[in-house]
């Protein structure tokens, strides 16, 4: 069973079509690569996926339900979640402050609850900030708890990013090129955890990246895009052998 189906979406604006007619399906705790030259719409299609923007034309179909028209805070409560080329954490605040407000939008007590405190509030919130822990002990960022999050290098603000995402308890993530900035010892480091999220929270992974070494190091399948249409699809090996998608980044040279 397919967790997420793309039906024949397309985006355009104005006369440009960032995306045409792109069909592609996830199936239930897999993980999917989305490759492409700069330009090629990826971030387009994470766009329409979560809400963002909404398709000019086409489906998104998640677990059965169509996702076209509802807001992005509608999507993430279903179980679809992102995170951005560009990092937007809640910098002036803690790192563990970060992920509660991720995981905060699963909490069910009320004003009333919150203000006098009552069973409830107290047991919803202590199993929040145990799972919060739970995440950061995950990437070994147990000790960084409390420091402020735009305190951190680079690497490890992508890292919160992605814990953050996991704390609203996704069953769809979409990772917009986690391994940006990192050195190479770092991207090997994110492999091995995204493969282990996969495996432990059962979700499904849709990865945007540049690093080739880690989409076809990880990637169960991919979707290759170039000016908005996916010219490729297929396994590592396929797509790495693709002329299509040797061309598509490296050009063809013209024969006079």
């Amino acid at each position: 069973m397919n967790i997420l189906d793309v039906k024949s979406i397309t985006m355009q604006f104005g006369g440009l079509k960032a995306v045409d007619s792109l069909e592609f399906s996830i199936p239930q705790n897999s993980l999917m690569g989305l490759i492409g030259p700069n330009g090629a719409g990826k971030t387009t299609v994470f766009n329409m996926l979560t809400g963002v923007y909404q398709p000019t034309s086409g489906q998104v179909v998640f677990n059965g339900k169509v996702l076209n028209g509802m807001k992005p805070y509608e999507i993430s409560g279903l179980g679809v979640t992102r995170t951005f080329q560009n990092i937007r954490l809640f910098k002036q605040l803690s790192v563990l402050d970060n992920i509660l407000v991720g995981g905060s939008q699963h909490l069910t007590y009320g004003l009333f609850a919150s203000v006098f405190q009552t069973p409830k509030f107290a047991r919803e919130e202590k199993e929040l900030h145990e799972r919060s822990m739970h995440l950061l002990s995950i990437f070994g960022m147990v000790d960084k708890a409390h420091d402020e999050a735009g305190s951190l290098p680079y690497g490890e603000q992508r890292k919160l990013e992605i814990l953050r995402a996991l704390a609203t308890n996704p069953k769809l993530i979409c990772l917009d090129e986690p391994a940006a900035g990192m050195n190479h010892q770092e991207t090997h480091l994110l492999m091995e955890t995204i493969a282990q999220i996969r495996r432990d929270f059962k979700l499904s992974v849709l990865l945007i990246e540049h690093d080739m070494k880690l989409v076809m190091g990880i990637c169960e399948r991919i979707v290759v895009l170039d000016h908005g249409v996916k010219i490729e699809e297929g396994l590592p090996a396929q797509i790495q052998n693709s002329k299509k998608v040797i061309e598509a980044y490296l050009g063809v040279e013209e024969v006079h």
